[in-house]
This record gives C-alpha cells, sequence and structure tokens, in this order.
C-alpha cells in the first residue's frame, strides 16, 4: 500500500508539472504569435523571373506604398506562334497603380527593360518616377518609339546613390560587374527589414570599365544586417567563376590576327564592353566597320553619344559602302547570335541579305554561345555559313565569349558578403534556384530561412520570419503587333490547328424563306491541296447537302446552330476520312 502511495503521489507531481509546462508554452506561443502580428511586414512580390529565365520583376510592398525593380520581356518560344515578345501579367499593380511609388531599374537589357513602355501604358500613369544609370535610362527611354508616347520622369543614379523614395522606402544603388555598364544591386530599406537585390551580377576584378564591383559597400552592408537577400540564379549550376570579359579581348585579338578576308562578327548589341573591345582592336588591325541590325545601331548611337562607346568618327563606314573596301580592312559587326530569322547574321547566312554576300576566305564570328531553346536555329546559320566556305569561329574553347553572370563561387561570395538571415534566389528556371539554395546553406544560411518562391508568390518578411504568405495574379501577356494580352491561349490553340491541320471555310447562301441554295463553294488552306483530292471535296459537297436538307426539314433558324451543325458533320466526316482536324469555318450568307 506504501508503495503504491508514494507511487500515487509522484503521478500527482508529475501531473502537475505536465499542465505548469503546457501553460506556460501556450502562454509563450501566445507570446510569439502576439508579438509576430505586430512586428512590421514588408512584402516581396516577384511577377516574373521564378522558373524561368527572362521578363524579371519583382514588387516590393509596405502598407499603401509599392515600389517595383525591372520590368523586362522574354522571347516566345516555339508554340508561341506569331507572338512577338511576351512581359510579365501586369494585372496586380494595375488594381494597385495609386500605391506604385517608384520603378527601379538595375541595368538595362531586354530582360530588364523590355517591358517597361507596356507597363506605363497599362498604368495609364507618368507620374512613377524611373531610377536607373545613365545608359540604362537612356535604353530604356528608346523604347517608348511611339511619336506620341509620353516619356515618364526619369532620374539618373550611380554606385552608393542614396535616395528617399516615399515616406516607407529609402534605397541605395550599389555598383556590380555584368556584360553591360551602369549594372547595380539594389539595397531596398524599409521599417519591416532591409532587403538586397543583387540584380544579375559576376564577379570581375578586370572589367572593361564601369565602376568596378563594390565589395567594400556589400560587405559593409553585411555587417550592418540585411535581413534579405534576392541574388541571380543564372548560373547556379555552373561551378568555379565565370572569366573576365577581358580574357574575350585577348582571344578576339588573336581571331583577327588570323583573319586574311573580311570579318564578319555577330555579337549581342547590348554587350557595350564587348563592342569596344571590337572597335578597339579594329583600330589595331586598321580596320573599317559597318554596322548591321537595328538594334545595333541604335546602341552604338546611344552608348556613343553618353560616352560609353568611344572610336573615330571616320571608323564607322555605311553598310551599302562596306564592300568597295578591300577585304583586309573591312569589319562587318552584326546582330543574330541566337539564330534570329530576320536578324542580319541570318540574312548573310541564307544568302538573302541586301548587302553581303558571303566570299570565299571570310571570317564569321559568333561572339556568343546560344540561349537555351535558340540551339537548333544557331546551328542551322552556321550550317549555312559552313557550307559556303567561311571560316566559322563558334567554339566555346576559342574564348570569344564568356558570361555576364556570376558562377557558384561568384554567387558565393555574394552571399558571404551579405550574410543574409533569409534568402531568395531569384533569374532563373527551378533547377537553378535549387542549386542556389545548396549554395546558400553551404555559406551558413539555414536551411528553413530559404525561400524558393514562385510567380505571384506573395513572400512576406518581418524580423522573425520570412514566408509565403499568398498569392496574386501572375503570369504571361503575349504581345502580337500592337496588341498587349488580346491574344491569349484559345487564339494560340487555333493558330496551332491551323499549323497542324490547316481550314476548310464552308460558304452557303440562304434565302429569306429559310431555304438554302445547294451550290455550295468549298476552300480549304493548308488541309488538303484541291485538285490531288477532288473526290474528298464532293463527298464533302454532298454531305454538306444532305445536313442543309436535314436543317431545313427541322426548321431550324438560328444562324448560330446552323453553322454549329455544320462544324461538327463536316469535322467528323473528314477526320474519318484523313485524321486531321482541320478548323471548319461556315459562313451563311443571306439573299
Amino acid at each position: 500500500m506504501k508503495f503504491n502511495y508514494v507511487e500515487g503521489k509522484k503521478g500527482d507531481k508529475a501531473e502537475k508539472e505536465e499542465k505548469t509546462e503546457k501553460i506556460e508554452k501556450n502562454t509563450k506561443k501566445g507570446a510569439a504569435s502576439e508579438k509576430q502580428a505586430k512586428e512590421e511586414k514588408v512584402y516581396i512580390i516577384p511577377l516574373g523571373g521564378m522558373e524561368e529565365v527572362g521578363k524579371n520583376m519583382t514588387a516590393f510592398q509596405y502598407k499603401d506604398e509599392i515600389v517595383i525593380v525591372d520590368a523586362g520581356l522574354t522571347f516566345p518560344e516555339d508554340e508561341h506562334l506569331g507572338i512577338d515578345v511576351i512581359i510579365p501579367d501586369f494585372t496586380y499593380l494595375e488594381n494597385n497603380k495609386d500605391k506604385i511609388k517608384s520603378l527601379l531599374l538595375t541595368h538595362g537589357h531586354e530582360d530588364h527593360i523590355g517591358a517597361i513602355p507596356y507597363l506605363f501604358q497599362k498604368l495609364g500613369s507618368t507620374d512613377i518616377t524611373i531610377y536607373g544609370g545613365k545608359l540604362t535610362l537612356e535604353l530604356a527611354k528608346a523604347k517608348f518609339e511611339k511619336k506620341d508616347a509620353v516619356i515618364p520622369k526619369m532620374k539618373v543614379v550611380k554606385g552608393r546613390t542614396k535616395l528617399k523614395l516615399s515616406k516607407y522606402f529609402s534605397v541605395e544603388f550599389i555598383s556590380v560587374t555584368h556584360s553591360i555598364a551602369d549594372c547595380y544591386a539594389i539595397c531596398i530599406k524599409t521599417p519591416a527589414g532591409i532587403i538586397v537585390h543583387s540584380g544579375d551580377f559576376k564577379v570581375d576584378l578586370t572589367p572593361v570599365d564601369g565602376e568596378g564591383f563594390d565589395f567594400a559597400r556589400l560587405a559593409q552592408l553585411g555587417e550592418e544586417g540585411v535581413d534579405l537577400l534576392l541574388s541571380d540564379s543564372t548560373n547556379a549550376a555552373i561551378p568555379g567563376f565565370t572569366p573576365s570579359e577581358k580574357s574575350v579581348g585577348e582571344s578576339l585579338r588573336e581571331e583577327f590576327g588570323k583573319a586574311k578576308g573580311r570579318i564578319i562578327i555577330a555579337a549581342f548589341a547590348s554587350h557595350i564592353h564587348r563592342l569596344q573591345q571590337i572597335v578597339d582592336i579594329a583600330q589595331i588591325y586598321n580596320r573599317k566597320i559597318a554596322i548591321d541590325g537595328r538594334s545595333m545601331v541604335k546602341v552604338f548611337d546611344i552608348a556613343s553619344r553618353l560616352g560609353y562607346l568611344k572610336f573615330p568618327k571616320n571608323m564607322i563606314v555605311d553598310l551599302h559602302k562596306s564592300d568597295k573596301l578591300p577585304p583586309e580592312k573591312a569589319i562587318i559587326l552584326c546582330t543574330g547570335t541566337q539564330g534570329e530569322p530576320l536578324a542580319a547574321l541570318s540574312r548573310i547566312a541564307n544568302g538573302t541579305h541586301k548587302y553581303i554576300s558571303l566570299r570565299e576566305g571570310d571570317t564569321v564570328i559568333i561572339s556568343a554561345t546560344p540561349i537555351p531553346g535558340n540551339e537548333k536555329a544557331v546551328y542551322k546559320n552556321i550550317n549555312h555559313l559552313l557550307k559556303k566556305n567561311a571560316n566559322v569561329v563558334f567554339e566555346k574553347v576559342v574564348g570569344i565569349h564568356v558570361s555576364g553572370h556570376g558562377c557558384q563561387e561568384e554567387q558565393k561570395i555574394m552571399l558571404s558578403l551579405v550574410k543574409p538571415k533569409f534568402f531568395m534566389p531569384v533569374h532563373g528556371e527551378y533547377m537553378m534556384l535549387k542549386k542556389h539554395k545548396e549554395l546558400a546553406v553551404a555559406t551558413g544560411v539555414e536551411s528553413d530561412n530559404v525561400i524558393l518562391a514562385e510567380n505571384g508568390n506573395k513572400i512576406e518578411l518581418t524580423k522573425s520570419h520570412c514566408r509565403v504568405a499568398g498569392k496574386v495574379q501572375s503570369g504571361m501577356t503575349l504581345i502580337d503587333g500592337f496588341g498587349i494580352g488580346d491574344v491569349g491561349n484559345i487564339v494560340l490553340k487555333d493558330r496551332q490547328n491551323l499549323a497542324d491541320d490547316g481550314i476548310v471555310i464552308i460558304t452557303v447562301s440562304q434565302y429569306k424563306n429559310g431555304k438554302f441554295n445547294k451550290q455550295i463553294e468549298l476552300v480549304t488552306r493548308g488541309f488538303i491541296y484541291n485538285r490531288e483530292s477532288e473526290n474528298l471535296i464532293l463527298e464533302t459537297k454532298e454531305l454538306i447537302k444532305l445536313e442543309l436538307e436535314s436543317i431545313e426539314t427541322k426548321e431550324i433558324k438560328e444562324i448560330s446552330k446552323v453553322k454549329q451543325l455544320l462544324k461538327s458533320k463536316v469535322g467528323e466526316f473528314l477526320y474519318k476520312k484523313t485524321n486531321r482536324e482541320p478548323i471548319i469555318l461556315p459562313i451563311i450568307m443571306e439573299v
């Protein structure tokens, strides 16, 4: 009995302790949630650039204020038939346009500035100030091509420029190196936390020009304390360091030295450091340069006017006069590194260029690597060029191109300098983002503190946590000609059907009494060749006549119903006969 009594006492005591512990836990939990509820919150909303390469855009929202970083575009893939470019879905920003205080630009590449005119067109306002480097803003200004376009207010910044944008937002631009001048990381300060957005970067210790990589300021910010880092993930799967841009100059000089005839060199128009090196080497070999490609001409004009590209005036010759130069004195500098069908290099390769015809002894240098998805078009051009006996230099090992994005070791340097509490990899496909997370964890960021976000996620940042707290409308808007978003999935599906199976147009006349004229006109495009399929056309017409008789008998008067019945019957019949599904377009004409 005594034993049981003692045990009973112990049980009572343990129960009391357990209850006390539970109360303390709940109190602490309640205090923690109360503390979290009281904490200041800032929201990071990526609208592009997550799980994709291109259309980079991120909104930062604190209370009733929004600041946007970048507004880029991407280019269509094979399934985007007839589409010119793709931009982010601006719906969230349109719905909150009164809260937008400014647009900050990290640099002047298309995937960061290409959607700016569309954004301002959608917002219907020019009161939102754009901040960026001098070159970036000039390139952005050139995007407003319509004569009646009102250009928004623009303010030039430099490295370590600090700005008070609004009641809650302060920012600082920090110089980094990339493949274009005036490239910046941006530090965003809010009452809820300090955020650093790396922009696109590589760590180039011997840059061609510019302000260089500001190690000191990034390290200083890291010491002061950064709550969240958003960092470029493009080369997260590639080990080591990206070579310096200057190494490309050495390789190009070697190739120029070997060339006996004309040099045709394709490069990215926005890669001003590369263009400057080409100009410098051309001077060494006493060659004149003819420029081809709309974007290349535009960049040469803007960059030389601002002093980013320096060359003697007599060095540039008109393209149509370049044919008169001795071959060993001529350089054609053009666009088309990605095999774009209408770009200068593609037209030279397929023999449709107005002024340039390939000659034996020409050296063609493609100073870029194919962007994923463009390989087929690039190698098609290379094959055409080789068939015409040109000496084509394009291999990676030659060193005529280096990336503008940092590889794994440079990404670790950024993480080690900034020392963020929370980390969010951006600008890359999911595989790149995931790999960047691993690099962050290796440098000391806690795994739970890394957010792998999607476009449209509403990321909530406070001093104690960083988490996905919701979702806003996001995705892609397709640009076709002057139309913004008027081409959707249904239109693309129709275009795909037209491409796959063609169209059949049925024209039928209907009298006022509801009877149909039995003279049926049937036209096909992209479906079958009429002369070789006369029997099928005659059978289809007979089927339509029978269906029209049935419609008359049933006294169906609604035109939409008549069209639907014809589409259904003809579609089924043609599929059975040909195993194809053309678009059926009935036209009923009242006579």
